[in-house]
Order: structure tokens, then C-alpha cells, then sequence
């Protein structure tokens, strides 16, 4: 007979309410990637950054963001999950009343470095405590598929709550729709969430930190200007560096007992694969989209506003996959379910392959089923790679997922756009260099020339345009194909990911609430 007090609690009401709570700032992290869509004409008229500044507004948050969630996630390990959420929470709130009344562009991008901080906290936190919640796998599994949806609706999202905010208040309104959902999570988490952290955890490697950060900016930077402006020494030496940080950084956690990050999350296969094949659905999911915003509004002529109202449309259907997902893997041999939903993806990027200058339901079509194939697979290996992770360790292993995804998404568009581009420039060879550098020049182009040689001209850029992504679609095909039969080969005969035995601080958390 099976003990029945050997099986993990299920989770009830209060942990679901927990739950929707802890999904406030995933909800906000996410929309900040893409909040600025809108309010930067407004920004720009009322700050006059210079062209560097502006840059700095959009990226210096995706930087913070992306080279502080390996240092913030062994950071709550240590002092508490529930607590760096808090701090993250306060911050985050903070910076956001102050980018809403930033007087000047340095400030704004003071304000948008501090955001990032507080989203690297949130982040790790958050799917941390989502782990230590949940302890019955198919509640486990359920929870992480939505979180998954929520994070991937939240980026579209961010660019439509923008330009609704606009229509009606001044920019700095796109701020400050983060400051009542703060109070709100500040209010009902100490609450709603207990607090989990290792008991054990050692001593801070402080060294680790810089290196940590030096490993991650440099390559993230350089593939992202790589994606924007072409392969050049200088993002070639970006990445140089950040690699070798990241080798000394790699030595110096196999070396020591009190390391950054644990060797104890890689003794299971489950958590190494879920983190490369995390990193290959990013790769898909931000190269395409690279395409796909350009294509609304720089092939079909749409405003921004419209074109983000329309890129929505392929939420609808990730908001029932993740959920449906969930429930085959606890059906069927969790690698068949990886496996197809790569397969499924790489449908979506055959479809995209076969988009002309006017093909709109096409194009949503094909980025819908793309969508849907890779958040079932980033929300089925999330959920492997946590589970087959000592609880104690939640923090760490959650970070690690999400810098993956940061890398992932920055190496889908670094690697897809330049196919693209490359092709676009082969087509348009004989043209000046204005026209060959982007669609937006060849389209400025065009607009000065006017007439019938303004409209051939414009027809041949945006051809050129789609035939770049329809090569960019095909090569996503062929590397999600072979992704799946990574999946099925790293995966085959393991079902779902084992789960860990409960760590210390989830038996100490039984402890206590037994004792009460």
C-alpha cells in the first residue's frame, strides 16, 4: 500500500490566489520590454535625447534586466524568495515614478536601469515561488503553463496598453500603471505567500557577481547591435569578452563549495536539457517576431498602434496552449509533447516561409501556430528543469532558465535577421546605400523620389524584404525540426522530469505549518 503522507500536499485556494498574485509582476516585467513603443515621439519632444540616449532609453532595461537574474536568483535563495520579491517590488514601484517624471534623458535612463534591477528580482522570484508552491507535479505543471502564456502575453500586450495610455494621458502614464499593481503584490504577499529560502546556503560570492554580469552584457549587447546594424569587429570583440568572462565565470563556480550557482542543479540530464531547449524556443520565438512587426507596419503600411492591436491576434491561441499542453504530458511521455510542440513551431515558421507583400492572415496565421508550438515547449521544459531542481536551489535554476531565454531571444535575432538582411542586400545590389541598409530607408527613399519611380522602388524593397523572411522562415524550420529530435533523443524513455525530493526549506515549511 502507498503511504498516502508520503505523496506532496496538493495545492488549495489560498496557494491559486497566491498564484494570481505572483502574476502581477511577471505581468509588468514582461509589458516594460515593450512599453516604450509608443512614447518615444513624445519622450523625444519633451527630453530631446540625443540618438545614443534614445537607445539607451529602450535598451538600458533589457541589459540590467538580463545581466542581474543569475546574481538576484542566488540572492533569494539565500535571504528568502518572498523578500527579494518585496525589495524587487518597492524598487520596481520606485523607478517607476520616477521615469514617469524624468526631467532630462539621463534621468530617464537612470530610471530605466533601476527598473531593470528591480525586474531581475521579480523575475527569478516569482517562478521560484511558483516551484516551493506547488509541490504535486500536475498543479506544478498547470501553474508553470500559464505562467509561461502570461509572460509571452505580456510583451504584446505592453505596446497596446501604450498606445491606449497615450491616446488619453501624457507619456509618462506608461509608468505609472505599474505603481497600483506594486501595492497591490506588496499588500498580499506577505499574506497570501510563505517565505522559502535554502537554510544552508553557504557564504556570497561576491566575486561572482561582476563576473556573472560581465559574461552575460557583452554577448546580449553584441548580438542585439549585430541584429540591428550588421556584424562588425566591434560586436565581434563584444562577444569575445563576454564569452571569456563567461569561461572564467563557469571555472570559478566548478572550483568552490560556496559557488554562485549550485552544481547540484546539473546532476539531473532534465535540467541541462531544459535549459538549452529553453534557449532554442527563444531563439524562434524573438527571431520571428523580429520579422513580423516589420512586416505589419513596413510591408502592409500600417500605424503602430494598429500594428500592435493586429499582433495580438496570436495570443488567442497561446493562451489555450500552454494550458493543453500541460495536459497531454501528464497523458503521454512528456518528450513527445517537447518534441511535437517544436514540430508545431516549425510549422508556424513553414507558413511565415510562404508570406508574399500581402498576405496578413497568413502571417498571423503562421506566427499564431509558431507561438503556440513554443510556449508549449517553454512551459513543459520550465516545468522539467524546476522540478528535477533541489527546491532549495528554485531561485538559481529559475534564473538560469530566464538568462537563457535573454541569450536565446538576442541569438534568434542576431542570427535570423542578418539571413534576412543578407538576402534583402543581395536583391537590392545595384541600389544606393540608403535603400540596401533597412526597408525604413528604402522607404524614406522612395518617399523623396515620389511618383511612379517612389512606388517601383518601394514595391521592390518590400519584395525584397519578404524574401529575406521567407529565408530566415526556413532556416528557423530546419533548426526547430532538429530541436525536436534533440528533444525526443535527450528526453526518450524519461517521461516527465522526476520530481526532486523535497529540499530543506520546503520540509522546514511543512514543519511549520503543521506545527501551527
Amino acid at each position: 500500500m502507498t503511504n498516502p503522507a508520503a505523496r506532496p500536499a496538493g495545492a488549495g485556494r489560498r496557494e491559486w490566489i497566491a498564484f494570481t498574485v505572483l502574476l502581477l509582476p511577471l505581468l509588468l516585467v514582461s509589458m516594460d520590454v515593450s512599453v516604450l513603443y509608443f512614447a518615444i515621439p513624445a519622450i523625444t519632444r519633451e527630453l530631446d535625447p540625443t540618438a545614443t540616449q534614445q537607445l539607451w532609453i529602450f535598451d538600458s532595461y533589457a541589459f540590467a534586466l538580463a545581466g542581474l537574474l543569475i546574481t538576484m536568483g542566488s540572492l533569494g535563495d539565500r535571504i528568502g524568495r518572498r523578500k527579494l520579491l518585496l525589495i524587487g517590488a518597492t524598487a520596481f514601484g520606485l523607478a517607476s515614478v520616477t521615469a514617469a517624471y524624468a526631467t532630462s534623458a539621463e534621468m530617464l535612463i537612470a530610471a530605466r536601469v533601476l527598473l531593470g534591477v528591480g525586474g531581475a528580482t521579480l523575475m527569478p522570484s516569482t517562478l521560484a515561488l511558483v516551484r516551493n508552491l506547488f509541490q504535486d507535479d500536475k498543479q506544478r505543471g498547470k501553474a508553470i503553463a500559464i505562467w509561461s502564456g502570461a509572460m509571452t502575453g505580456g510583451i504584446a500586450l505592453g505596446s497596446v496598453m501604450s498606445g491606449v495610455m497615450l491616446n488619453h494621458f501624457w507619456w509618462g502614464s506608461v509608468f505609472l500603471i505599474n505603481v497600483p499593481a506594486m501595492l497591490l503584490l506588496l499588500a498580499l504577499v506577505p499574506v497570501l505567500v510563505p517565505e522559502f529560502k535554502d537554510p544552508a546556503p553557504g557564504r556570497f560570492d561576491l566575486l561572482s557577481v561582476p563576473l556573472s554580469t560581465a559574461a552575460v552584457l557583452p554577448v546580449v549587447y553584441g548580438l542585439k547591435e549585430i541584429a540591428a546594424e550588421g556584424f562588425t569587429p566591434l560586436y565581434a570583440g563584444c562577444l569575445a569578452v563576454g564569452l571569456a568572462f563567461g569561461y572564467a565565470f563557469v571555472r570559478r563556480q566548478r572550483t568552490r563549495d560556496d559557488a554562485m550557482v549550485s552544481r547540484a542543479l546539473f546532476r539531473s540530464r532534465a535540467f541541462g536539457a531544459g535549459i538549452g531547449l529553453n534557449t532554442i524556443a527563444a531563439f524562434a520565438m524573438m527571431g520571428s517576431a523580429y520579422f513580423t512587426t516589420q512586416y505589419l507596419q513596413s510591408v502592409l503600411g500600417m500605424g503602430t498602434l494598429e500594428a500592435a492591436l493586429w499582433s495580438l491576434a496570436p495570443s488567442v491561441v497561446i493562451g489555450a496552449a500552454a494550458p493543453v499542453s500541460a495536459v497531454l504530458a501528464q497523458k503521454t511521455d512528456r518528450a513527445h509533447v517537447i518534441a511535437g510542440g517544436f514540430v508545431l513551431a516549425a510549422a508556424g515558421f513553414a507558413l511565415i516561409g510562404l508570406v508574399g507583400t500581402d498576405s496578413l492572415w497568413l502571417l498571423l496565421t503562421g506566427a499564431g501556430v509558431l507561438a503556440s508550438g513554443i510556449v508549449t515547449v517553454m512551459s513543459l521544459v520550465s516545468d522539467m528543469a524546476l522540478g528535477a531542481a533541489p527546491a532549495e536551489k528554485a531561485g538559481s535554476a529559475a534564473s538560469l532558465l530566464e538568462t537563457g531565454q535573454e541569450f536565446g531571444g538576442a541569438l534568434g535575432m542576431a542570427v535570423l535577421g542578418s539571413l534576412g538582411t543578407a538576402v534583402y542586400r543581395s536583391d537590392l545590389a545595384g541600389s544606393e546605400p540608403a535603400v540596401r541598409e533597412t526597408l525604413g530607408g528604402a522607404a524614406a527613399t522612395a518617399g523623396e523620389l515620389g511618383g511612379a519611380a517612389g512606388g517601383q522602388l518601394l514595391t521592390l524593397a518590400r519584395e525584397a524584404f519578404v524574401h529575406g523572411m521567407q529565408y530566415a522562415a526556413w532556416g528557423g524550420t530546419v533548426l526547430l525540426l532538429a530541436a525536436a529530435l534533440l528533444a525526443a533523443a535527450l528526453l526518450r524513455g524519461r517521461g516527465a522530469a522526476a520530481p526532486a525530493a523535497p529540499g530543506a526549506a520546503e520540509r522546514a515549511a511543512a514543519g511549520e505549518a503543521l506545527a501551527r
